[in-house]
């Protein structure tokens, strides 16, 4: 097994799990669709900084990992929402999919970016956003859409507000590996922090008080705002665990100069796919990811340890360089 320094998330059941599919004897789950949002903000000294929550080590799935707001499909994110932006059709042709799905992933990254950092890409009219998320009916609301209680089309319409697909940029698409077993189709997306609103802040000191103060997400323990090129050097350091598309989508950011640089790329971006092969080379499995050869690793058929290069969760401190959000 190669050994490598950096934060790549690879769990120690990884290689029995990697070798069960080469072999045959494993069916890999269905994906479920999902949706994430890279959210931007230029710094005061220039350049762009990019949202990041540390997923709690307790968490399932990718514990002590950085990574951005987002989550699975909501079944009721297809119901009708007062929509602006591109047409549902329109994002079904920019997407690959069909207008009913492309409205479930816009409106999961929409909600999800709201229940897990507080910030709302709607506003009142299809020229507007909401300038502030702050306060106790606010509080409520995004408390009731985390647990399920309300869903994202009644809170719009009880608001009187319309969902701002115009604020977001299709950036990439990636499948986990079919040896996971929680796997997810994830759409991830570009936008830039709206003006007036501010980022949900978490850990201890971010847990519900009196009087309504606004609560953490409940699947992560540090929330920062940080630069690119500096959360991708954190990684190469071994400092910052990271998933692939995580550390992917941060180093495609790198070469603009602003938020809005970014946001104007995003048509172009390719949204194939991207999922991780498994295949027998000579005496080792490889896994690959197609595009990305710095996630490429080798695995030994007959090797039963646990992999040298894989990080536990409290592998993953808070990163240099980064602000609080």
């Amino acid at each position: 097994m190669s050994s490598t320094t950096n934060g790549q998330w690879y769990p120690p059941e990884w290689p029995d799990r990697i070798r069960a599919l080469a072999n045959g004897e494993l069916t890999p789950a269905e994906p479920r669709r999902a949706a994430t949002v890279l959210l931007l903000r230029d710094a005061a000294s220039g350049g762009p900084t990019v949202h990041m929550l540390r997923r709690r080590t307790s968490m399932a799935f990718a514990g002590g990992a950085y990574a951005y707001p987002g989550g699975s499909v909501d079944p009721r994110d297809e119901r009708p929402v007062a929509w602006a932006g591109p047409s549902r059709a329109q994002w079904a042709v920019r997407m690959g999919v069909d207008p009913a799905t492309a409205q479930t992933i816009v409106c999961a990254a929409v909600r999800e970016t709201f229940e897990e950092s507080g910030v709302l890409l709607a506003g009142p009219s299809a020229e507007t956003v909401v300038t502030d998320t702050t306060g106790e009916d606010w509080e409520a609301d995004r408390a009731a859409l985390v647990a399920h209680e309300l869903s994202f089309a009644d809170f719009l319409g009880r608001r009187g507000l319309v969902l701002r697909s115009d604020l977001l940029g299709a950036w990439a698409r990636w499948i986990t590996p079919e040896f996971e077993p929680r796997r997810y189709d994830t759409w991830f997306f570009v936008a830039a922090l709206p003006e007036g609103q501010r980022t949900l802040p978490q850990g201890p000191a971010a847990s519900p008080g009196p009087g309504g103060t606004p609560g953490a997400s409940t699947e992560a323990d540090l929330a920062v705002w940080i630069r690119p090129e500096e959360a991708a050097a954190g990684y190469d350091r071994g400092e910052l665990l990271m998933m692939p598309p995580t550390i992917a989508t941060l180093r495609s950011l790198q070469p603009y100069a602003t938020a809005a640089d970014a946001l104007g790329a995003a048509e172009a971006q390719n949204l194939t796919p991207v999922l991780a092969q498994a295949r027998l080379v000579g005496g080792e499995i490889e896994l690959s990811w197609p595009g990305h050869d710095e996630f490429t690793k080798h695995i030994a058929q007959d090797d039963d340890g646990a992999p040298g290069d894989g990080h536990s969760p409290s592998d993953s401190p808070s990163p240099s360089g980064g602000t609080p959000a």
